[in-house]
């Protein structure tokens, strides 16, 4: 399920527009769509800003890749720019406009599909061309947005809101106030004013995941952001832009995962932790209560502190800081006995 495509440009016509120079890339090029590198092909469009990417983006098959000029990917196809990243949020606007709102008179819009046995709710709303599976349960106050679908035996408790493409599998809950597929946290600086990064992304959630009150799990700024099969997440949690998230972890309150961060199967993530973006956490890791984990994380790891580091050494740092008012104490009185002598 990629990213709805709109209109289409030549690559001469969106070097135009941005102000950039083709370089290895036929002007005659029709683009369709914004993807990843990893996922682009020769009709679309994709972008490096991060050279963590870098090697991603010389493997890409995109039709036209958006880079600085000190940028090299050698016979990559290539559309030159001072800025790729705000010319990526331009090309997204014209090529993935967002579409208008299908309202209906009807809570229950008239192409939505209902299956058998749901119960829909007063004040719960249905929005164009979704499908609900046998037996889903929609509470009141309940918004679910054009093109959703909701497996079977999905409970959404009041105040729940699904953005438009958000996919569910079966046996999905998701409780009071909880929002899945708004935006993501995307802005560029240009000429010191944020420009939005427009998210054309949507949100999958696997069998059996139930997500707690007031959380949030915001849409891919291209893909999918992804719960995988068996997750708990807590209540008030935020969950970024392009995070995936693998199958039966643990999601504990008030955790914040920053965006296109992965978690292998059976992560625990304990309250309050803090996690960066762009980094990968390993099957079986366990990161207790306030650890702020800013890289790569091995599977089967056990993590603690700010920065997280091995629980171990955290333990013997504390344990090493705990004894230090004792070693200043001791230190100060040799230095008055050498005085005295």
């Amino acid at each position: 399920m990629h990213a709805i495509a709109g209109p289409t440009l030549t690559c001469a016509e969106l070097a135009e527009r941005l102000g950039g120079t083709l370089r290895n890339c036929p002007a005659d090029r029709v683009i369709c769509e914004v993807l990843p590198v990893e996922e682009a092909n020769g009709s679309a469009l994709s972008f490096l800003s991060n050279p963590k990417y870098h090697a991603r983006a010389l493997d890409s098959q995109a039709g036209v890749i958006l880079v600085d000029p000190r940028t090299d990917l050698g016979d990559r196809p290539q559309l030159v720019l001072a800025n790729p990243y705000w010319g990526f949020a331009q090309a997204l606007t014209w090529l993935h406009p967002d579409p208008e709102p299908e309202w209906s008179p009807e809570p229950v819009h008239p192409s939505a599909v209902v299956g058998p046995d749901c119960r829909i709710a007063p004040g719960a709303t249905v929005g164009a061309r979704t499908v609900l599976g046998a037996g889903v349960r929609l509470h009141p106050g309940v918004h679910v947005a054009e093109d959703c679908v909701l497996g079977d035996g999905c409970e959404l408790f009041p105040g729940v809101v699904l953005y438009r493409r958000t996919r569910l599998g079966q046996r999905v809950r998701i409780h009071g106030n909880a929002v899945l597929g708004s935006d993501g946290y995307g802005y560029v600086p240009v000429q010191g004013v944020h420009r939005k990064i427009p998210q054309v992304g949507w949100v999958e959630v696997g069998d059996d995941v139930e997500i707690g009150a007031c959380t949030t799990v915001d849409r891919g700024a291209l893909g999918p952001t992804r719960i995988q099969a068996g997750t708990k997440v807590d209540n008030q949690c935020q969950i970024a832009h392009n995070v995936q998230i693998g199958e039966h972890c643990l999601i504990v309150s008030q955790t914040g995962i920053s965006g296109s961060t992965s978690l292998g199967h059976h992560v625990t993530l304990a309250g309050k932790v803090g996690v960066a973006g762009h980094i990968h956490i390993g099957s079986g890791t366990v990161a207790t209560a306030n650890s702020m984990i800013g890289k790569d994380v091995p599977d089967g790891s056990m993590i603690s502190g700010y920065l997280a580091r091995p629980h171990r050494e955290w333990l013997a740092n504390q344990a090493a800081l705990n004894r230090l008012p004792g070693i200043l104490k001791a230190i100060r009185e040799q230095l008055k006995d050498g005085s005295r002598a």
